[in-house]
């Protein structure tokens, strides 16, 4: 396992659809048979999202937070997540909807960009520290960056800002 790379993924706009996202693609076993997966965001918001996924999609999946890389398991069935803590759990809203517990649905926000703005950060420190081999950043709100007092007109131009690369492009 240990020559598998470490492939590092922004949890997204944690009252978005990013940390679903997050649950539902490390659900799948075949990630963990290419890479070893670390997520960077809240706690508070992957365990709301876990949540969800339990009631309403039958996905069990654990947590464990932690604080450095080092840290992880690597395992499937658990999520390795670097928390930030940026999020209270007083601050999401736990929504139902037919008796089960929703999407967050809070739409862009100030917090939310500051949070989603702070994992790209992180994943981008890691990566130039060589402590993960590859970033993966999720689903977040631009609003919400530029909400924040950041002003990107994308993921690009923060890489492009935090690697202190001149020459760069977005590839679809």
């Amino acid at each position: 396992m240990e020559n598998k790379p470490i492939v590092a993924i922004t949890m997204g706009d944690p009252f978005g659809n990013g940390p679903e996202i997050t649950v539902k693609a490390l659900h799948d076993p075949k990630l963990y048979e290419a890479c070893r997966p670390l997520v960077v965001g809240d706690a508070s918001c992957m365990e709301y999202a876990l949540e969800v996924a339990r009631k309403v999609s039958g996905i069990d999946l654990k947590l464990h937070p932690i604080q450095e890389v080092k840290e992880a398991l690597f395992q499937y069935g658990t999520i390795d997540l670097i928390d930030l803590g940026l999020v209270e759990p007083e601050q999401i809203p736990h929504n139902e909807k037919d008796g089960k517990p929703a999407p967050f649905g809070v739409g862009a926000c100030a917090l939310g960009g500051e949070a989603a703005f702070q994992y790209v950060i992180k994943v981008i420190d890691l990566a130039m520290k060589k402590q993960v081999d590859a970033t993966v950043t999720n689903a977040l709100s631009k609003e919400a960056i530029n909400m924040a007092g950041h002003h990107y007109s994308g993921h690009t131009e923060i890489y492009a800002e935090y690697t202190h690369t001149e020459h760069y492009t977005m590839m679809l």
